[in-house]
């Protein structure tokens, strides 16, 4: 449903608003129960890695929510591909259905069979990807079936059962960290210090009020997210993002927006510097669609994001989607970065 629960609650997080003070009790004991948590299973950890293994990059966030983890692991993917390395994905695959664990994702898998993130990554960037809850398992059954120079984690942050020799942390730079609570009075899974022990922090956006939200004497790297092209869903013709193509999809009215990602406004607002007249539908992030939830959208023009593109894909071909259009974008990286990641990993690659 548009508009729900999750939605006011995390608006109400990043708004700072008071009653929210009511549930510090609650995030005391949360932080209190994750850290020992924490403690107990990182004790457990070898005190180097795993002997004849790729090394493994977790891209993460400590925030409930989306914040561009996605764009960026793929953008790292791609960028490991162009340097000839064979890179391979685990995933927990969020809401995902599949008929065993682990999985391997295949691009022509359902998004609510397999989880909307995986899906994405897969058909942008054709790897092994493999979903399973236990992303240890995941990661021994890559290994023993594909021959992969170095492995990713979509999010997994805070699996602390899956050891890591280096962690990207991506934060929303509009956002920042909300008020800077942990759940349920804020929107944080693990404290701001959390930051401070990740090999690189990566701003989705410019960075906003920085002092103010718990990133105060942290190095972050901005990364931007760059219009691609437009892709029908009705039958994959692809258009140049511009005014002209965009306002003549919008046609004369009000063109609709739909968005179930972790902040849908951000979409919204990409669109409107277009000069677009929207009709704004946020949904919930990894919302599922049906028929009922898109009845507002059939035979109208509409603008979605790639990764509820990949959970319309029943409706290919339908004529009640023929004006539907997925608005695609690409991480744009650091340079800064770049030259410290690839400085890391040949040192990892090497031992």
């Amino acid at each position: 449903m548009a508009g729900g629960v999750g939605q006011a609650i995390s608006a109400a997080w990043y708004r700072g608003s008071w009653w929210l003070w009511l549930l510090f009790p609650l995030s005391l004991l949360f932080a209190f129960i994750s850290r020992k948590r924490r403690r107990r299973i990182q004790a457990q950890w070898p005190s180097s890695g795993p002997c004849n293994q790729p090394p493994l990059i977790v891209v993460g966030n400590i925030n409930v929510g989306g914040s561009g983890k996605t764009p960026l692991l793929v953008a790292l993917v791609k960028h490991l591909q162009a340097k000839g390395l064979r890179p391979g994905v685990i995933s927990r695959g969020h809401g995902s259905r599949a008929p065993h664990y682990p999985y391997m994702v295949g691009p022509s898998d359902s998004a609510a069979s397999v989880g909307d993130e995986p899906l994405l990554i897969v058909q942008q960037c054709s790897i092994p990807l493999l979903i399973d809850p236990d992303r240890p398992r995941a990661l021994k059954a890559l290994l023993e079936n594909y021959q992969v120079d170095i492995v990713l984690s979509d999010d997994g942050l805070q699996h602390y059962r899956l050891y890591r020799d280096l962690e990207i942390a991506v934060i929303d730079g509009s956002r920042g960290l909300g008020n800077g609570l942990l759940l349920p009075a804020g929107p944080l899974r693990e404290g701001p210090e959390r930051l401070q022990e990740v090999d690189w922090v990566i701003s989705n956006g410019k960075p906003i009020h920085q002092s103010f939200s718990g990133l105060g004497g942290l190095t972050l790297y901005q990364m931007d997210l760059a219009p691609t092209r437009l892709c029908s869903l009705y039958d994959g013709r692809e258009l140049a993002i511009n005014v002209e193509n965009l306002q003549a999809i919008a046609g004369q009215g009000a063109c609709l927006a739909m968005a179930g990602i972790g902040n849908p406004e951000r979409f919204f607002q990409s669109l409107q510097r277009y000069g677009l007249k929207l009709g704004a539908h946020p949904f919930e992030d990894h919302q599922a669609y049906d028929e009922t939830s898109l009845g507002f959208a059939f035979n109208k023009p509409l603008l979605m994001t790639a990764k509820d593109g990949v959970k319309c894909q029943a409706y290919r071909g339908d004529s009640r989607a023929q004006a539907w259009w997925q608005f695609e974008v690409e991480a744009e990286l650091c340079p800064e970065f770049l030259q410290q990641f690839e400085q890391r990993l040949n040192e990892l690659l090497a031992n």
